[in-house]
């Protein structure tokens, strides 16, 4: 095989190194992948003491210090920045809350390898806490931009599909190889993202560029993965799920679901005041009534569209109309989905752009 890998561990901020290092770096030390393989992580809000902490864990590794939280984009492009001087042939992202298989990340490179056109590999993550259970078989978006993983819950034994490599929308941000030509050719996250979505944007710019994501089914990684500590990012996952179709579509694709937008804002607004958060839903539209954020928004977009090679009548294929929230189970939900399903299925045979 003969590839340098570059293993890019996710930011450490406050506790995290701590909390899940000794986990991690273990199983990272066994990997079967007999090339070179070289560690970097970034250490957000850095302070001594937390520096300190990780040399001990992980010695071997390099440290990029930031005095602020700079948010989970910035914090794992400053670490393939770094990488990026010394030329590998792949970057590997893993989330510092995982335990590696120990053929993960041989199985990562074999998928880069085999699968044409393949600019981003995901590997199949299991719960950490039932690892018989999925986390993530890719993800997938709604077209509204509401992004979530496939299978979650179900047991992967129970689910009937093949093991070789298959197309996804966009891959998990927990475990996702990137080549170096798709880095070179379509960058790396938006920082604008901060944290949350990132993923999905820099998916989606892949198929726009021409490049395939794919989920590698025989690597796998354990995530210890909490609903409870995502969903209260509420404000992060409807800004950025709205920066990324505003920046990813093309602009009749926007027109012609401009109508389900505004229905869902205002079921938005009604979900937000029942559950508490109204104060974030109106930051979120605070956001994008500043002037910087819609010349972020202009230059955002002209980036990703430029790269356009693939129709959006070819990338809606992957995109779903129905909403499926992991661990809410709400009646509205199972009314409005046939609607929008049948909605998006009328729409995308109006797409031949």
């Amino acid at each position: 095989m003969n590839k340098k890998v570059a293993i890019i561990i996710t930011p450490n901020w406050r506790d995290y190194g701590e909390k899940y290092l000794p986990d991690f770096v273990p199983s990272l030390r066994v990997q079967d992948y007999a090339e070179e393989m070289k560690f970097f992580i970034t250490d957000n809000e850095s302070s001594d003491k937390s520096v300190t902490m990780i040399k001990k864990i992980i010695p071997e590794a390099s440290i990029i210090r930031n005095e602020n939280n700079d948010g989970y984009a910035k914090g794992v492009n400053d670490s393939i920045h770094l990488a990026l001087k010394e030329d590998f042939d792949y970057y590997i992202v893993l989330n510092i809350d995982t335990v590696l298989d120990k053929s993960c990340v041989s199985e990562l490179v074999k998928a880069a390898e085999s699968e044409k056109k393949a600019g981003l590999i995901q590997a199949r993550v299991m719960l950490y806490q039932d690892k018989e259970r999925i986390n993530s078989l890719g993800n997938t978006t709604h077209f509204l931009g509401f992004g979530y993983s496939v299978g979650y819950r179900e047991s992967y034994e129970l689910r009937v599909m093949s093991y070789e490599p298959q197309d996804i929308h966009y891959p998990s941000g927990v475990a996702v190889l990137f080549t170096s030509e798709f880095i070179k050719q379509v960058g790396i996250f938006d920082e604008e993202y901060w944290m949350y979505n990132e993923d999905q944007e820099i998916g989606w710019r892949a198929w726009l560029a021409g490049y395939r994501c794919v989920l590698a089914p025989k690597a796998i990684i354990y995530h210890k993965y909490e609903f409870a500590k995502s969903i209260k990012q509420y404000y992060w996952m409807d800004r950025n799920r709205i920066i990324t179709i505003l920046i990813c579509y093309h602009y009749a694709t926007l027109l012609l679901i401009l109508p389900a937008f505004v229905i869902m804002e205002i079921g938005l607004i009604l979900f937000a005041l029942k559950s508490g958060w109204i104060k974030e839903k109106f930051k979120v539209w605070t956001y994008f009534l500043k002037p910087q954020t819609w010349s972020y928004l202009k230059k955002a977009r002209k980036r990703n569209q430029s790269l356009r090679v693939v129709k959006d009548k070819d990338i809606v294929k992957l995109i779903t109309g129905r909403i499926w929230y992991q661990e809410i189970d709400d009646w509205k939900l199972r009314v409005i989905n046939p609607v929008f399903d049948l909605y998006w299925r009328i729409v995308r045979k109006l797409i031949i752009w």
